[in-house]
């Protein structure tokens, strides 16, 4: 369950409603959600397998930068040449999968996680939205990705969120 004021906070740190959220999944040290846990299939019944949603614009945007820079391809390489890599990304895979399961079962995207895991690098979002919400030393390279980023809350919140009491925080 989301409370009033964070889906508030995501809806405007994404300019739109957000869809099929289950729960907060990670705050940024602001206070604000930065990952949500989204469900596996959207209101209107489409799978969708990215249970770990980033939506802090800011941590968005350094990532979007990453990628841009050619990382991905990067990554992708190493996960060919770097065994220990490999199987610590596959462990992540699984983990994925099985944070998953545990908001539902969609047959379509079943041993389809996000990110391109297990085998090569497609989004960042993807694998520092697990980082965060999972926790470092779940996914190698969402760490990484969030070390690249650096400390994207330092200048306080991304997005201003009215209170209950009509006050902004």
């Amino acid at each position: 369950m989301i409370e009033p004021r964070d889906e508030a906070a995501v809806a405007e740190q994404l300019g739109r409603a957000p869809r099929a959220i289950h729960g907060v999944a990670h705050r940024c040290p602001c206070g604000l959600p930065d990952v949500v846990a989204t469900e596996p299939r959207l209101p209107d019944g489409t799978p969708f397998p990215t249970t770990f949603y980033l939506t802090c614009p800011r941590a968005a945007s350094l990532i979007g930068t990453l990628e841009g820079s050619g990382v991905m391809r990067e990554m992708t390489e190493r996960l060919g040449t770097d065994e220990e890599l490999a199987t610590a990304y596959a462990d992540a895979h699984r983990r994925y999968l099985a944070a998953r399961a545990e908001l539902g079962s969609v047959p379509e995207i079943e041993g389809v996680s996000a990110g391109g895991m297990p085998d090569r690098v497609k989004c960042l979002h993807v694998l520092a939205g697990q980082a965060l919400a999972m926790g470092r030393g779940v996914n190698p390279l969402g760490d990484e990705v969030l070390e690249r980023i650096g400390d994207w809350w330092a200048a306080g919140p991304c997005v201003t969120v009215a209170a209950a009491d009509g006050e902004s925080s």
